[in-house]
């Protein structure tokens, strides 16, 4: 009864995007574990539990909301490691337990999001929940893929492509006259051991990888929707453009959850010869198929806000309509900063210094050191300080937090830190200074040994010490 539903020549998509997902979801809950004591803990810049006593759960659904302890924070990130950890081997158990699997790492992770405040209210955090609550449906792998599941990892995909696309267009002149990338790869967020060398090949190329993602963002998103071997091939494009960005910069999961939704466009021809056969195939039972086809339903419903704001005339990015992350907007880099500053923190022990620098572990800071590999691992008070350095009204929430983490050398806030200059007692005094940074060209790099050179522009926060922060 339910054949029509099934999509089999797309099993090896399934097990692809299944299996990717599912890093996915890993690579998430282990930043939670890393980072949450000193973000969000109870000596963290920003508690949960103060956040959930202001804001009730109708509006940050939550699991923490019943209890919002260290200790049971880090139970919930533990179990989403090891629930992550068994859908890499879901292929194998009974399909009524493939949802309860799939579902508890959903809710897992949108309890994290939805009390997450700052720290988490970046654009792929809402892609992860999107594409893992869609994974739900997808089935192990005795059953044969459900079309409409399919159908909506490739809508899905389609926003994240297109409405990036637009943005670009809409929000800076210099992507319509393809000077964005003589400017992007030494400005953006978090720069990659190799983000130097883009930033320095020939500026005719930089227009070429200008037309070359427009195409990728406006035209081949649509052929997702195309039959074979168009799909595929649309798809194996957004890969290669995706796998091109992960090489130039950092942007923590972002590409990684691409690459693995571009896999539910590929058809048997492409990926048969290098996955492994498939058992075989079953299709929904009616108490699976009802679900997908209310789950199906609902996102044609929830399709209404994207549409409405990639074709309106105000369109914003990576904007999630629901509390629940589902049907969202996407959209990177609608404008780009022409010129690199970085907040450099530093603490003396005293008003006469000497003032000593606070290395962070993939911001830029020491001159001399090379940018490092990140992605897809995300460090999130690295990406907040460069909001900060573009506007002081991003650290509103949690750098005084920050600050005050610094002079009384919490040490759960220092291990977001590379190092701590004041290992035995804490600085009476810190401060921060704004300075601007640029790539170095070849022969100065050879000259100097340095990768960066910066230039000190203003102060950014004065010396303050305990009292001056109560």
């Amino acid at each position: 009864m339910w054949q029509w539903l099934s999509a089999p020549d797309y099993w090896s998509a399934r097990l692809v995007v299944s299996h990717l997902l599912a890093l996915g979801y890993l690579i998430g809950f282990v930043c939670f574990l890393r980072q949450f004591r000193g973000l969000l803990g109870s000596r963290g810049m920003t508690p949960i539990a103060d956040h959930v006593e202001r804001v009730p759960f109708k509006r940050s659904p939550s699991l923490f909301h019943l209890r919002s302890s260290d200790r049971w924070l880090t139970a919930a990130g533990w179990t989403g490691v090891v629930a992550s950890l068994l859908a890499q081997v879901a292929d194998f158990a009974p399909l009524w337990a493939w949802p309860l699997l799939w579902g508890l790492l959903w809710v897992l992770y949108l309890s994290i999001v939805n009390v997450g405040q700052i720290w988490y209210s970046f654009g792929w955090e809402s892609l992860l929940l999107e594409a893992g609550f869609l994974a739900i449906f997808l089935g192990p792998a005795h059953l044969a893929p459900p079309a409409p599941v399919l159908w909506l990892l490739c809508w899905l995909l389609f926003r994240v492509e297109f409405g990036a696309g637009l943005i670009k267009l809409r929000g800076d002149s210099c992507w319509r006259d393809l000077t964005a990338l003589h400017y992007h790869h030494e400005t953006q967020p978090m720069p990659g051991p190799l983000s130097r060398w883009f930033h320095r090949i020939p500026r005719p190329l930089h227009k070429v990888e200008v037309l070359a993602n427009h195409a990728t963002q406006l035209v081949v998103p649509f052929l997702l929707f195309a039959p074979q071997p168009a799909a595929g091939i649309a798809g194996l494009i957004i890969v290669i453009t995706q796998l091109w960005l992960m090489l130039s910069g950092n942007f923590a999961w972002l590409n990684f959850i691409t690459i693995a939704l571009a896999f539910a466009g590929m058809g048997s021809w492409l990926l048969d010869p290098v996955t492994p056969a498939p058992p075989p195939l079953q299709d929904s039972p009616a108490w699976f198929a009802v679900p997908v086809l209310v789950v199906t339903a609902l996102f044609v419903v929830l399709a209404w806000w994207p549409i409405q704001n990639m074709l309106g005339s105000a369109q914003v990015m990576n904007r999630s309509f629901n509390k629940l992350h589902l049907g969202n907007t996407y959209g990177a880099f609608g404008s780009i900063t022409r010129t690199r500053y970085e907040v450099i923190v530093e603490g003396a022990a005293g008003p006469h210094g000497p003032w000593l620098e606070y290395e962070f572990k993939g911001k830029p800071g020491d001159p001399h050191r090379r940018p490092p590999q990140v992605a897809p691992y995300h460090l999130r008070l690295d990406w907040l300080m460069w909001f900060l350095a573009i506007s002081p009204s991003y650290g509103r929430s949690w750098l005084p937090g920050f600050l005050e983490a610094l002079l009384r050398n919490e040490p759960e806030v220092l291990k977001l830190l590379r190092d701590n200059p004041f290992p035995d007692e804490p600085p009476k005094l810190v401060r921060a200074d704004l300075y601007r940074y640029r790539f170095n060209t070849r022969s100065e790099r050879k000259t100097t040994g340095r990768h960066w050179t910066r230039t000190k522009t203003s102060e950014f926060i004065r010396p303050l010490g305990l009292e001056d922060l109560r």
